[in-house]
């Protein structure tokens, strides 16, 4: 299936959500040395900032709606093998010219299910990296948890980390829900894992959920949006579900013939603006297209220590990619993207594993861009904030993008989904509960009719 517009009633199966510009199927292999020429020279001036993601390929259970490369069939040995390829790739990073006296401004734990990791396992994985990496000035280190793998104990020593944002994969309150979508935690765990964290004393705390889960009703999503409130996380984000085509549910379907038991885009739509409605009545604000963040007043002057101390909640780690920041991406699969090339490291065990072994890095393939696909790739990323400061790219591209861009804008201001004053462009929420479906408008011609992924 192609990225297009989609249509307001079935959740077909393939791509719906935009991460990444130009699209991945245009990357490839034979590109793999403009990667590693990129990273042997020095880093272009500005230098922007600079990121770690780290993936943890392992879970509990593989969700029926996953499309990341996770495993549910490793050993500990098998795991311990990983970790120490892991740690062998940071190293490999070390000495290269493009990340000379660099440091990280935001790190990122993802998966998979990074607190499927023991302790013993997270400490042993960090100290191997901390001989070549360090990130104590990070502004931001994220760690994704499934909320079922988690004790006290263990969520101490991922705040030991440095961790500012823990991020719970809740994804829905009803237990019915969970389990048709082949979550391996059910909600007794979520509220036992939050007040945990809680105690602990994360900065930051998000909770995930998913709007349109197989199963889900509009009255099971109520109280899923009441049960979240109830928790007062410093921010929320919510997805609408989407059927990639790797995802067990995308297989149901092509094996049946049907079509898939998804909620219709004008309902998983529905089901997010009411929930983004309730969360602003009760303090929030809305951050993005999938997020939102609690703003909490200062304290008062003489509040003891006991006090709560939060700020208001941040996406470093998102802010920073959309605004064009490098990002270093390991582990099996992960995606990266360093001074002006974007790679992907290969898609398998076997061969992430033994290139490694072999004191090589694992990229499986890559893309230079061009300036133009640059000012895209942030433009429709900073689309999902549903603002766009036409100055910003003037300042960093040379280009007015209201008239290079002038027939998507107009097209979209007609349907409206956004409007113009000046150089500022905001979209209508409506054009933000779909702004994913309106992304490839801006794609260049040989991009506009292609697979995604």
């Amino acid at each position: 299936m192609q990225l297009s517009v989609q249509k307001d009633e079935q959740t077909e199966v393939g791509s719906y959500f935009v991460a990444n510009y130009p699209p991945f199927s245009a990357w490839n292999a034979a590109q793999i040395p403009s990667y590693l020429a990129a990273m042997n020279a020095p880093a272009p001036k500005p230098t922007p900032p600079l990121g770690l993601y780290i993936h943890i390929p392992f879970c509990r259970k593989r969700c029926k709606f996953c499309y990341f490369r996770v495993y549910t069939d490793k050993n500990s040995s098998d795991v311990d093998t990983y970790l120490t390829e892991l740690a062998r790739e940071a190293e490999l990073y070390a000495n290269r010219t493009a990340l000379a006296e660099r440091e990280f401004d935001f790190v990122y734990f993802g998966g998979g299910t990074p607190s499927f990791l023991s302790a013993e396992q997270l400490e042993r994985l960090i100290g191997r990296i901390s001989e070549h990496w360090r990130w104590e000035h990070a502004r931001e280190v994220t760690f994704e948890c499934e909320p079922g793998t988690l004790k006290r104990s263990k969520l101490e020593t991922i705040k030991s980390l440095g961790t500012t944002r823990l991020s719970l994969g809740i994804e829905h309150f009803d237990d019915e829900v969970l389990a048709i979508g082949g979550r391996a935690h059910r909600s007794s765990e979520v509220f036992q894992a939050f007040q945990w964290a809680r105690e602990v004393g994360f900065p930051q705390i998000n909770i995930d959920l998913i709007a349109g889960m197989v199963g889900d009703t509009q009255d099971k999503w109520k109280e899923t949006v009441d049960q979240a409130l109830a928790l007062d996380a410093d921010s929320v984000t919510i997805y609408q579900m989407e059927v990639p085509h790797n995802t067990e549910i995308a297989r149901q379907a092509r094996t049946s013939g049907e079509s898939t038991p998804v909620a219709s885009w004008s309902t998983k739509r529905w089901w997010v603006d009411y929930a983004f409605r309730i969360f602003e009545k009760a303090g929030y604000e809305i951050s993005s297209a999938y997020t939102l963040v609690k703003h909490r007043p200062p304290l008062p002057t003489g509040e003891g220590c006991d006090a709560d101390t939060r700020g208001d909640a941040e996406f470093v780690y998102r802010d920073a990619l959309w605004h064009g920041a490098d990002l270093i991406g390991t582990g099996v699969a992960s995606f990266g993207h360093l001074a002006g090339v974007h790679y992907q490291n290969v898609d398998s065990w076997e061969g992430y594993i033994e290139l490694l072994e072999r004191g090589e890095l694992p990229i499986g393939r890559a893309m230079p861009i061009t300036d133009r696909q640059r000012l895209i790739r942030e433009m429709i990323l900073q689309m999902k904030l549903g603002r766009l400061d036409a100055d910003y790219f003037r300042r960093k591209f040379g280009q007015t993008i209201t008239n290079t861009f002038a027939n998507a804008f107009d097209a979209l201001q007609n349907d409206g989904l956004l409007a113009l004053y000046g150089d500022e462009v905001l979209l209508s929420r409506a054009g933000l509960l779909r702004v994913d479906s309106l992304l490839p408008r801006f794609f260049e011609p040989q991009f506009q009719n292609v697979r995604y992924t």
